[in-house]
């Protein structure tokens, strides 16, 4: 017998509503598919999508002196990369010291007239231990080189060395030194993963201080939230081919710097931060990054607290990969972004 329309409707919707009481009472699993490389992305793009993650990702020193091993290795190939791109963009790098800490000023031959009086301060990325001495100008000459602004990028102390609170504290002295010459609405700060984590702190601890703050933030796939929540952290796992994984490098190197504190506190996780009052601030990361989600909840939490924010999300980017290749059209549609935002909301 025909059963009526009605009829199989309700049977439809009865067995959507039991799989989706299923679904809600247990983790799903999904199951195993291929990954294919867009075609609407730029080659140079392609080349790291399709790149398989490091080998290496879950493996981290156990010891001060294999983190420190680590670190040295890192700055020396991060500093080749550094000075072989600020040759190509035509950018100078300059090694001096601000409120006692060593920073780099980074000017690109092509400084803009209406950011003459400007000044961007840059936070690098390194998940806390890694991109130290000159590597930590990477994204300084890329937002030279495309954004034509000067900016001083700041070579904070990192573990074993040092561990945490040092890194914000040298991040607040050069944003103190800098308002010696500088207005603050004429200058903003940016930086990538911990470094946007890093520049977010600032921002609390500055508020504290009766410090003012800049005129605006840029926030680059930020390590918001050390405590694990986030959907990406699952739906992007051994998708995002430069962090991986939460079981990869990172987690651990975070913790690392924390140095046993709590890592739920805002200056380590600021998404837990009283976000009311910030500056401006433009996010960015990418669909396959393990840190969209961090990116996406901070984005809608500066948002509920009356903060202007934008977002800007790259199609198959994993973490932070607009820092890999200056040649790539998007990484240039990046910084000119970023720069177009600030150069919005900064006094001339």
């Amino acid at each position: 017998m025909k059963m009526p329309l009605l009829s199989m409707r309700a049977a439809t919707l009865l067995a959507l509503s039991v799989c989706f009481d299923s679904a809600n009472a247990q983790d799903r699993v999904v199951p195993a598919r291929p990954l294919p490389t867009p075609s609407d992305i730029s080659s140079g793009l392609q080349a790291l999508v399709a790149k398989p993650p490091p080998a290496d990702f879950s493996q981290w020193p156990n010891t001060s002196q294999g983190w420190a091993e680590r670190q040295r290795s890192s700055e020396a190939s991060g500093t080749k990369t550094a000075i072989a791109m600020a040759d190509r963009l035509h950018v100078t790098v300059t090694p001096m010291v601000m409120g006692g800490v060593r920073v780099f000023d980074v000017m690109p031959s092509d400084l803009a007239p209406a950011n003459r009086d400007r000044l961007l301060l840059q936070v690098h990325a390194g998940c806390y231990v890694l991109g130290g001495g000159e590597a930590s100008t990477v994204e300084a000459i890329l937002m030279a080189a495309f954004g034509h602004y000067r900016v001083i990028a700041i070579d904070y102390r990192m573990p074993p060395a040092a561990y945490f609170p040092a890194a914000l504290d040298d991040v607040v002295a050069v944003w103190q030194d800098a308002l010696k010459a500088h207005k603050p609405s004429q200058m903003a700060m940016f930086g990538t993963s911990a470094g946007a984590a890093l520049a977010l702190a600032a921002m609390f601890r500055a508020r504290d201080q009766g410090v003012p703050l800049p005129g605006a933030l840029g926030l680059g796939a930020p390590m918001a939230d050390l405590t694990g929540v986030g959907d990406s952290f699952a739906t992007n796992a051994m998708i995002d081919n430069v962090l991986v994984s939460r079981e990869g490098f990172c987690e651990p190197a975070a913790r690392f710097y924390a140095n046993g504190h709590d890592v739920a506190d805002p200056l380590l996780s600021p998404i837990y931060g009283n976000l009311a009052g910030l500056p401006p601030a433009i996010l960015t990361s990418g669909t396959r990054d393990l840190l969209l989600s961090s990116t996406v909840r901070l984005h809608r939490k500066l948002r509920q607290s009356g903060v202007n924010a934008q977002l800007q999300v790259f199609e198959a980017m994993s973490h932070a990969q607009y820092l890999r290749d200056d040649t790539m059209p998007e990484t240039r549609e990046v910084f000119e972004e970023i720069a177009s935002f600030f150069d919005r909301h900064l006094s001339k």
